[in-house]
């Protein structure tokens, strides 16, 4: 077989002669290439990081020039990225789940740390996605941080504290959770927390109701649902008296009570619900009486102002309700814990979606 190998001339690293003349001109012709395509890559970065200077204005001021600004406040801090080292200008990726991205860098100033939060556009599928922009919610003297580690799942707590904070040119404030976990409040408005009511009678105190709901809330078991509580109890013992009724001797009233006490006159005043009525009207059919209802669908002293939480001996009226143009949740008289922080959660989601 003929060797075709020997007719094919080599490069010797010489530029002399012929057969070498379209060689040399073929490697800067690709070196001049090369430069062209660098030029154009260097100048398509430029682009990019002009236009994402430019989408670094707040994009509240900037795509909402004529609208008050809202307050934000990540709904998981799984959302927000924190980073001492990333530059807004480079084309770095980013972790598929980061939607807010904390940047924070020392300050010659203040020999302290400068701060800016951004909101994080992306695009592109897996771990890692690639940064289309970063529009500034906050930066600079707008943005603070809290100098304690709070339950940042609290988000009740974390606006309240942080609308203390927001004042002059701040509007944002930054909070690490015990877990080192980092989030944010930027705008912090208390309209934003849902006002629930406990309304409930006494004694004993607290209200049966009211601890259940206290303790509860110190758990923070509510943490997700940014509710905030109020009491309305109706103290009993302004109806005290040798002639007044009362359903239980539990209480501990000054009075007559229906579970132990037998009446034989008349002119008794009865403070109770329709089953203590209907209980006197079986014991004492023959005897006249007033009544006082402190049932809460149809008591005039058990009234509820706003979105409440209460309860009825009456297992059937158990739920969501409607009282006084108000809607509500009403528990049985012995409810558990967790039938409470149900019925709370169950009437939270229904004023959520009824905003």
């Amino acid at each position: 077989m003929r060797n075709v190998s020997k007719n094919i001339p080599k490069y010797t690293g010489k530029h002399t002669g012929n057969k070498f003349n379209l060689t040399t001109t073929k490697i800067r012709r690709i070196r001049k290439t090369r430069r062209i395509r660098k030029t154009r890559r260097i100048r398509k970065i430029r682009r990019i990081r002009k236009t994402r200077r430019m989408n670094s204005e707040s994009i509240f001021q900037k795509n909402h020039p004529k609208q008050p600004i809202i307050m934000l406040f990540p709904d998981e801090y799984k959302h927000v990225g924190v980073t001492k080292s990333f530059c807004p200008d480079t084309e770095e990726p980013i972790y598929f789940l980061t939607d807010y991205l904390i940047t924070e860098k020392g300050s010659p100033q203040t020999d302290g740390c400068e701060y800016a939060v951004y909101y994080v556009r992306k695009n592109g599928e897996g771990l890692l996605r690639k940064v289309e922009s970063l529009e500034t919610i906050a930066s600079g003297e707008e943005v603070v941080k809290y100098d304690r580690e709070l339950n940042i799942k609290d988000r009740t707590l974390l606006i309240e504290t942080a609308e203390k904070l927001c004042t002059g040119k701040v509007n944002t404030v930054i909070f690490t959770g015990m877990d080192k976990h980092v989030t944010f409040v930027h705008a912090p408005d208390l309209a934003s927390i849902l006002d629930l009511e406990i309304l409930d009678v006494a004694p004993p105190y607290p209200s049966w109701l009211s601890l259940v709901v206290r303790r509860l809330e110190a758990s923070g078991i509510f943490g997700d649902l940014q509710v905030r509580f109020t009491e309305k109890v109706i103290d009993l013992r302004r109806f005290e008296g040798k002639n007044t009724v009362f359903p239980c001797s539990a209480s501990g009233l000054e009075g007559k009570c229906l579970d132990s006490d037998v009446l034989t006159e008349n002119g008794h005043l009865l403070v109770g619900c329709e089953i203590s009525k209907t209980l006197f009207e079986m014991r004492f059919p023959e005897l006249e009486y007033s009544f006082i209802n402190i049932c809460p669908f149809k008591s005039e002293i058990v009234v509820p102002s706003k979105s409440f939480i209460t309860r009825c001996c009456r297992s059937e009226n158990s739920g969501l309700v409607n009282i006084s143009g108000f809607d509500g949740a009403v528990v049985h008289w012995g409810a558990s814990e967790y039938q409470v922080a149900e019925a709370i959660r169950k009437l939270v989601n229904r004023l959520r979606k009824n905003e």
